[in-house]
């Protein structure tokens, strides 16, 4: 093969943009994620998390949980990660998170997955070709029982600039 394929290659734009993001649109983001044992213990450990819930099944029990609760920020950022493709791969800077709130334990074995709304959106003042967009996170379990929301917000890119 004599062609370089990367003489055929073609960018493509990954993501939404600013003008896809239609206040009360909802995405229902794809996949979801099942979290294991060993990745929430090996998190709390790289995280130096040491709080015996997140590593000692007897301990977690003795407090009234079923067995070792996974680590409540590596809850967040998987959920957070399941939105990423639908809410912000087209780039531009995250701004931040705010209101999250943890509604139940997450344990070894749940599967979750993400459903996000736009809340708002504007165009920046600051930042030209950009415009700011929120929206509303929920964590579901396979239960589809909430276990974690939050809100988000992020610049993102224009298509076209205003």
């Amino acid at each position: 093969m004599s062609d370089d394929f990367r003489t055929r290659a073609r960018p493509v734009p990954k993501g939404n943009r600013y003008e896809d993001f239609e206040p009360g649109r909802v995405f229902k983001h794809h996949w979801g994620r099942t979290v294991t044992e060993s990745e929430s213990t090996l998190f709390s450990t790289l995280t130096l998390h040491f709080n015996p819930h997140y590593y000692n099944a007897a301990y977690a029990r003795a407090h009234g949980h079923q067995g070792i609760v996974v680590n409540p920020l590596l809850v967040f950022t998987t959920v957070f990660g399941l939105t990423v493709e639908d809410l912000s791969e087209g780039g531009g800077p995250f701004l931040g998170v705010n209101q999250l709130s943890y509604h139940q334990p997450v344990y070894p074995g749940d599967s979750l997955r993400a459903e996000s709304v736009v809340l708002d959106r504007r165009v920046s003042d600051s930042h030209k070709g950009f415009g700011i967009v929120t929206w509303h996170t929920t964590g579901l379990n396979q239960r589809e029982e909430k276990v974690i929301d939050f809100k988000r917000t992020n610049l993102v890119r224009q298509r076209t600039a205003a």
